[in-house]
């Protein structure tokens, strides 16, 4: 049986993805075929090995890092704090300041405000009038007694994408020792990813997001950048992330990673005429605002319906079968304030809804969402 009915229309993939069948089937045999723990030091160990560093190459090669660099946590969230936290206390000595967008997800915002509360100056850069970042500002936010600058490459509420080749090479030009983070989510497998390219030291990666397993996500550490672990115990992961790791998700991650690798492009287009058809079907309803830019990730779409409270539209909308959400799904459908940053406030952000896709998303689907969208506008009061 299908983890949801046939009929329904699953439209919130920048929360999760459904596991692809290569990602489910390399999960199952390391469950049940290869279950030996990787440090044991006999062959049911080895081979466990041997599937956590074949997931680490392909994870690597992904991003064009060497598979040194590339470490295994429980998911983005880790990997966020691992890069803030792990920074400040291997940096935090002698500098203080931390710069991040002010659009970031709550496992980077939250961190920068544990940083806060224990003595670090946070300055979080702000869009301009015109909803945009600009790699100017973070730079001038940057001064000697900053360690670290983090910020996300696709913003997961509003698809925005942020100039981080930009800012992060302005950034290095001026201060070279500073450490560059970014937080990839909701980019990998949708847009290319090469560590060079985007002059980052590190990067958070998370497997859901990408037809993989929840439970898992990868973090780049480029050599020479020092971490302090977050997580100590048995030495795993070259001492950064101590903990048994999980083969099953690891080697899901690694499938997945595999499967989606050479078709990054095809699917981009794909997803873009999509988003170019959801937004010509909005176009036809009556009080429907888009909140998302044209030059955004197709693969997120946030649009607003003038009066109808999100919560309640999302509810219509389950009741059709049909599938979004109303922000991040971390936050449980509280604002976040994302929106507002963009220029997004009051009632339009009060009545927004994010539409994520796939490419295996089909423009009938969207045909039963926007009609169901039409419908809930009709009936929906407040």
């Amino acid at each position: 049986m299908d983890w949801f009915d046939d009929m329904s229309v699953y439209l919130d993939n920048a929360a999760t993805t459904r596991p692809c069948a290569e990602a489910v089937e390399a999960a199952v045999k390391a469950m049940t075929e290869n279950y030996g723990n990787p440090s044991s030091l006999h062959k049911a160990g080895l081979d466990a090995q041997l599937a956590v560093d074949y997931a680490r190459k392909v994870i690597a090669g992904s991003i064009g890092a060497d598979s040194s660099c590339v470490y295994f946590t429980s998911g983005a969230t880790e990997s966020n704090n691992l890069a803030l936290r792990g920074a400040a206390g291997a940096y935090g000595r002698r500098k203080k300041k931390v710069v991040i967008s002010a659009v970031e997800h709550a496992s980077v915002d939250e961190t920068a405000a544990a940083l806060e509360n224990a003595g670090y100056t946070v300055v979080r850069v702000s869009p301009r009038e015109d909803g945009r970042l600009y790699a100017a500002d973070f730079a001038v936010a940057c001064d000697e007694d900053t360690f670290l600058i983090s910020m996300m490459l696709v913003n997961n509420e509003t698809g925005y994408i942020l100039p981080v080749k930009e800012t992060f090479s302005a950034v290095k030009r001026r201060f070279p020792d500073i450490i560059t983070h970014c937080d990839c989510v909701q980019a990998y497998m949708k847009l290319p990813i090469k560590v060079n390219a985007l002059c980052a030291d590190m990067i958070s990666l998370s497997a859901h997001k990408i037809h993989g397993v929840k439970g898992v996500g990868a973090i780049y550490i480029k050599k020479g950048v020092r971490v302090v672990p977050i997580v100590t115990g048995g030495k795993q992961e070259k001492g950064i992330r101590s903990g048994t790791e999980s083969v099953p998700l690891i080697a899901a991650f690694g499938a997945a990673a595999e499967k989606l690798l050479p078709t990054i492009q095809e699917r981009y287009e794909k997803v873009s005429g999509l988003k170019a058809y959801l937004l010509d079907r909005l176009a036809e309803i009556d009080g429907i605002s888009v909140n998302s830019p044209e030059d955004g990730s197709p693969y997120v779409v946030n649009i607003s319906a003038e009066g109808r409270r999100s919560e309640i539209m999302l509810h219509f909308l389950e009741s059709k079968g049909i599938y979004v959400s109303s922000g991040s799904a971390c936050s449980k459908g509280q604002q976040s304030g994302v929106l507002g940053q963009f220029g997004i406030r009051d009632k339009r952000a009060d009545s927004a809804v994010r539409i994520s896709m796939t490419a295996e998303t089909t423009e009938e689907e969207l045909d039963r969402l926007t009609e169901a969208v039409a419908e809930g506008f009709e009936k929906i009061r407040g």
